[in-house]
């Protein structure tokens, strides 16, 4: 019985012990080391993911193989690119493991079998997609509002353990920045800190 898996159904989901025991049965947990690829631009995402442990980075890639990062997916978050896997056509992004990973890892057709024999479990789905997607856009919507600077506090406010779980690039990318501009703030509020 994985316990990270325990913790999560016991925190979300109200069942009768015979039934958390069923369910923990019936859910795919796998666990992935650093730097494995769960989705590759251009394939149909098959699966969808719960981030029990560790942190997996979205991302493009452009023309000219720069990457962008996109998000950042650690514990308890939920990973589905949902025109890829809803509707079965190419990826837009990449996903890989940025740490070893621990995941909840779903299908369509998985799905559907336990929403059957799990009703409780739709609507602990429903209530987190909903609360995810309010957070993006709120997210988003003050991403576009602030300067590079801001953006970076906001981040040690809000996220502070992608600090020292991400590589300085990634987060420079994340934050819309070059990995050179993203230092300079970094030792500007520094200074400032000192002073």
């Amino acid at each position: 019985m994985n316990s990270k898996l325990k913790k999560f159904i016991d925190k979300n989901i109200e069942l009768k012990a015979s039934q958390n025991h069923e369910l923990m049965q019936a859910l795919s947990v796998e666990n992935y080391t650093r730097g494995t690829i769960l989705l590759n631009q251009g394939e149909i995402s098959k699966n969808c993911y719960t981030v029990l442990s560790g942190c997996v980075r979205q991302y493009i890639t452009l023309e000219d193989g720069r990457e962008i990062t996109v998000a950042f997916y650690t514990e308890e978050q939920a990973i589905v690119l949902f025109n890829s896997y809803k509707y079965q056509i190419p990826s837009e992004y990449s996903l890989v493991c940025s740490e070893d990973v621990t995941l909840l890892v779903g299908s369509l057709a998985s799905e559907e079998k336990l929403y059957s024999q799990y009703p409780e479990l739709m609507l602990v789905t429903r209530k987190m997609m909903e609360a995810n997607f309010g957070k993006e856009q709120d997210e988003r919507t003050l991403f576009m509002s602030l300067s590079p600077e801001e953006r970076y506090i906001n981040l040690t406010r809000n996220r502070p353990d992608l600090l020292r779980r991400v590589p300085q690039h990634q987060l420079a990318s994340y934050l819309g920045i070059k990995p050179e501009s993203l230092s300079r703030i970094k030792k500007r509020l520094s200074n400032a800190t000192n002073e």
